[in-house]
C-alpha cells in the first residue's frame, strides 16, 4: 500500500477520471493522505486541461491508471480495485456509470462497505437531470448568480468557485468522509448524491434566512454583504489598483473612517440605507487620493477590516502569506498549499500532477495485480 501523508492515511479511493469538480474534491482528499488511483480516460476525450502536465494541479497528490472502461477487461480491474476501496468517486452523467457496468449495485456487489460518491450538476433525479449544464448554470437556478453584483449592473460570475468547487467538491469530500465513518461503523456502504445545485442552495441558507426576515431585499447591491453598503465594498485607488473594505461592526466602523479623515460625528448612522449612496460615493473620492499601498500603510495596526485587492501574482508574495506558507513552489509551479492544517498529521502534496497512465503498472501491482495481470490487460488493450 502507498505511504502517503495527513489525517486520511491509510482510505483508499478510487477516482473515475473527469473534469473540474471531482478532480479537485479528490484533490482535497489526495492532499489529506488518502490514497487514490485516479482511472484516467483515453486520450482525445473531450474535456481536460491541455499542455503540460504538470500544470493541471487540480491532479496533484494521486497516481493514474489508462483503463478504456468500454473494455470488459478494464471494468473487471476496476471492480477488483473497487473490492479494496473504502470509497469510488465519479462525475458521470446519471446513467452512464451504470451503463458502463460500475454503477452503485454493480460496485457494492463486489464491497458491501462502499462509499460511492456522485458528482453531477443537477443530480440524479429531476426533470433536469439529464440535461448538459455548467456551473454558471447551476448557481444561476439556485439564486447565487443573481445574488453577486453592483446595483443596477449584471450578474457577476464568481470564477466556477461557487458551484464546481464550493457547492460541489467541498460537499462531495464532506459526504464521502462522512460516509467512511458511517461504514467504518456499520460496515455498509451507501451512495452519496453530491449535486451542484443543493450544494451552491445550501451555501445561501444565511441569505435566505434574511430574505425571509425581511432584512435581505432581493436585489443586488443593496445589502449589506454584496456592495450596497459603504462599508463592505472595494475601492479604486489613486494607481488604479484596488482596496477591500470589510467594517460591518460598528467599532470598525468608526475606525475606518479615522483612516479616511472623517468625523464620525459628521457621518450619517452607519445602517442608514438611504445615506449609503452618498457614503460611498464619499469614500470612492478619498479613496482615489492614495495608492493602494499607502492605504494599507496607514491603516496597518489599527482596527479596520482592510485589505489589498491582490492578483493571482502578488498574492503568493505577501508577508502575511509566505510566512504562513499558504502558497508553495512545487517542481516550479507556484500553487496553493493543502488546506486544512493539522498539529498532528499535516496533510502535503504526495506528487504533482501525473501524465495520464503514468503510473499505470506500480499502481495495478500496489493493489494486488500480478505482473501476468497487467500484461494481460495490455495484451486485451484494456490498458491505455
Amino acid at each position: 500500500m502507498r505511504k502517503t501523508q495527513g489525517p486520511l492515511a491509510g482510505v483508499r479511493i478510487v477516482e473515475l477520471g473527469g473534469t473540474g469538480p471531482v478532480p479537485f474534491c479528490c484533490m482535497l482528499l489526495a492532499d489529506l493522505g488518502a490514497d487514490i488511483v485516479r482511472i484516467d480516460r483515453p486520450p482525445g476525450h473531450d474535456g481536460g486541461q491541455p499542455g503540460d502536465p504538470r500544470f493541471n494541479l487540480l491532479n496533484r497528490s494521486r497516481r493514474g491508471a489508462a483503463l478504456d472502461l468500454k473494455k470488459v477487461e478494464a471494468k473487471a480491474a476496476v471492480l477488483k480495485l473497487v473490492g479494496q476501496a473504502d470509497a469510488l468517486v465519479e462525475g458521470f452523467r446519471p446513467g452512464v456509470a451504470e451503463k458502463l457496468g460500475l454503477g452503485p449495485e454493480d460496485c457494492l456487489a463486489v464491497n458491501p462497505a462502499l462509499v460511492y460518491g456522485r458528482m453531477t450538476g443537477w443530480g440524479q433525479d429531476g426533470p433536469l437531470a439529464q440535461a448538459p449544464g455548467h456551473d454558471i448554470n447551476y448557481i444561476a437556478l439556485t439564486g447565487v448568480l443573481h445574488a453577486v453584483g453592483t446595483a443596477g449592473g449584471p450578474p457577476v460570475i464568481p470564477l466556477n468557485l461557487a458551484g464546481d468547487f464550493g457547492g460541489g467538491s467541498l460537499y462531495l469530500a464532506l459526504g464521502v468522509v462522512s460516509a467512511i465513518l458511517e461504514s467504518r461503523r456499520s460496515g455498509k456502504g451507501q451512495v452519496v448524491d453530491a449535486a451542484m445545485v443543493d450544494g451552491s442552495a445550501s451555501l445561501m441558507t444565511l441569505f435566505y434566512g434574511m430574505y425571509a426576515s425581511g432584512y435581505w431585499k432581493d436585489e443586488r447591491g443593496s445589502n449589506r454583504l454584496d456592495s450596497g453598503a459603504p462599508w463592505y465594498n472595494v475601492y479604486e485607488t489613486k494607481d488604479g489598483r484596488w482596496i477591500s473594505v470589510g467594517s460591518n461592526e460598528a467599532r470598525f466602523w468608526r475606525q475606518t473612517l479615522e483612516v479616511l479623515g472623517l468625523d464620525a460625528a459628521q457621518m450619517p448612522d452607519q445602517h442608514d440605507r438611504s445615506r449609503w449612496p452618498e457614503v460611498q460615493a464619499k469614500f470612492a473620492e478619498i479613496f482615489r487620493t492614495r495608492t493602494r499601498d499607502e492605504w494599507c500603510a496607514l491603516a496597518a495596526g489599527r482596527e479596520v477590516c482592510f485589505a489589498p485587492v491582490m492578483s493571482l501574482a502578488e498574492a503568493p508574495g505577501h508577508p502575511h502569506l509566505r510566512e504562513r506558507g499558504t502558497y508553495v513552489e512545487r517542481d516550479g509551479v507556484v500553487q496553493p498549499a493543502p488546506a486544512p492544517r493539522f498539529s498532528r498529521t499535516p496533510g502535503a502534496i504526495q506528487n504533482s500532477p501525473a501524465r495520464p497512465g503514468e503510473h499505470t503498472d506500480v499502481v495495478l501491482g500496489d493493489w494486488g495485480f500480478s505482473a501476468a495481470d497487467i500484461a494481460a490487460l495490455r495484451t486485451a488493450g484494456a490498458i491505455v
